[in-house]
């Protein structure tokens, strides 16, 4: 078994394009329409082929709600795994991303939070090597 697909719910699925591809570095993986239903996707510019991050639009009152609750409690939507993340970090703090929490040192990695401005905190981790 293996995971090939995991979801963000953004409110604005254009503004989440740019910012996952041009300031995270992710590639567009799939863009189609159906009427009112956008299928959105993007993947690692590392792993082109890897696990899909599907940028799915938050039209559902209740995932719109669970999605604020997660965002007001800090809890990131999802988690980026990188070798280097002050470089990460200051990459794309360069790029205009509005930095929630620097890298910071926890047990077992150092950890860093943006916001992706689209509803959602994302956090970066270095996992430690010993």
């Amino acid at each position: 078994m293996k995971i090939k697909l995991t979801t963000v719910y953004v409110d604005d699925q254009e503004k989440a394009l740019r910012f996952y591809t041009e300031v995270l570095g992710f590639a567009k993986k799939a863009d189609f329409s159906q009427g009112p239903f956008r299928w959105l996707t993007v993947a690692s510019s590392e792993e082109p082929d890897g696990t899909q991050l599907q940028l799915a639009l938050n039209n559902n009152p209740a995932t719109k709600t669970w999605q604020q609750a997660m965002f007001q409690q800090n809890h990131p939507a999802a988690n980026f795994f990188t070798d280097d993340v002050q470089g990460e970090y200051e990459r794309i703090k360069e790029r205009g991303a509005e930095t929630v929490m620097p890298p910071t040192g926890v047990t077992g990695s150092t950890i860093a939070r943006v916001n992706d401005t689209c509803g959602n905190l994302l956090q970066i981790t270095q996992l430690a090597r010993w």
